[in-house]
């Protein structure tokens, strides 16, 4: 059912998402700058027959979404980057349970407590597992407010796929933002507002919902007995390997031709776009390639582009100093020749950047 349009921020966007997409169970701590969606979840959640928890810590929140996950319900925590550090020992936990829930990091620059300007610093973390373990984490990077609502289902419905975490990849610049959002009840999630967490939990015989009349079920991540630990990895490394064949995902602007091919994601794609499409004008042939999951990584799309074309070069632009650049570079394996534009701590490239290193190449 379409519900009216509304000028939202990304942050509020992403709340909204996650509540039409039928999660019932929020716990954060706020910080600058993702604190519109705690506060919006705040408001809205206890709406929505659910439960809000503003939590004492960090820490304290990703536990309590490991809890509302492992009895079923659909669970999400947010936060910014010095925060979704603390995160990470429950989000490896969260992996090693093999529990889905969704985890939106607004990213800020660094390292340390670093600023709140916007930033791309935390790709690293998001892409590598970012605690202990052998552990991945899919990955989502919306690039416009609307995307930020539509891409919530998506989380949940990848998390419950593969029982893992999600992590919404944003920046600053995307959650303070305001754009115009159609938002949509997801009508196929059957909630009811006046029963809190109301759900059901048939498509989850996992979950702890009590084991009157089947065999208990067990959810942890300690593994003691000799060799039981390495069954869980090989398990979870046949997951991942699905996940990288299934799940790539990416969005191509002018490639039919391009000679140099623009790689970026979030926010950054949209100024790389716009440099695009100025020097389209200008006749050059360019092109770009926007990463939409950045684990997995879109790996196939480059392959395709070196093997229909020859001698093109890739210009990798990121609000970083080089970390999604190394995944273009493991996809290309050598075969094209990789530039590179970034800023960091809060720099952005601008598009005049952009069009100047291109003009360069």
């Amino acid at each position: 059912m379409l519900k009216a349009k509304l000028l939202i921020t990304g942050n509020q966007a992403i709340a909204q998402g996650a509540i039409d997409a039928g999660c019932r169970f929020y716990a954060g701590y706020p910080i600058t700058p993702q604190n519109e969606l705690i506060a919006y979840m705040a408001a809205k959640m206890p709406q929505a027959g659910g439960v809000f928890i503003q939590a004492e810590s960090e820490l304290a929140a990703i536990n309590m979404v490991f809890g509302a996950a492992a009895s079923g319900f659909r669970a999400i925590t947010s936060s910014s980057s010095p925060g979704i550090s603390l995160k990470q020992e429950g989000i490896s936990y969260m992996a090693g349970a093999e529990l889905p829930g969704v985890i939106v990091n607004i990213m800020r620059g660094g390292p340390g407590l670093g600023n709140i300007s916007p930033s791309q610093s935390d790709y690293f973390q998001a892409t590598r597992g970012g605690g202990h373990g052998d552990y991945r984490c899919i990955v989502l990077a919306p690039a416009s407010v609307q995307e930020a609502y539509d891409f919530m289902p998506l989380a949940f419905k990848l998390a419950e796929r593969y029982r893992n975490p999600v992590i919404i990849l944003g920046d600053g610049m995307l959650g303070q933002m305001m754009e115009p959002l159609r938002a949509y009840r997801i009508s196929h999630i059957a909630y009811r507002n006046d029963k809190r967490l109301a759900i059901s939990n048939k498509l989850k015989p996992w979950a702890l919902t009590g084991c009157r009349g089947r065999k208990p079920n067990i959810i942890k991540s300690l593994y003691l007995k000799e060799g039981d630990l390495e069954k869980l990895n090989l398990k979870l490394q046949k997951k991942y390997k699905e996940a990288q064949e299934k799940e790539q995902r990416y969005a191509g602007l002018f490639l039919r031709d391009a000679r140099v091919v623009l790689v970026a994601y979030g926010m950054m794609a949209r100024i790389a776009a716009g440099a695009v499409r100025s020097l389209r004008e200008k006749g050059r042939k360019i092109g770009l390639v926007r990463a939409i999951t950045l684990w997995p990584f879109p790996r196939d799309i480059f392959k395709r582009i070196v093997s229909q074309a020859n001698k093109v070069t890739f210009l990798v632009v990121e609000m970083s100093h080089g970390q999604m650049l190394e995944d273009v570079k493991l996809a290309l394996a050598g075969k094209a020749r990789v530039e590179f534009l970034g800023r960091a701590g809060g720099g952005i490239p601008t598009e005049e950047e952009i069009i100047k290193k291109v003009m360069g190449l």
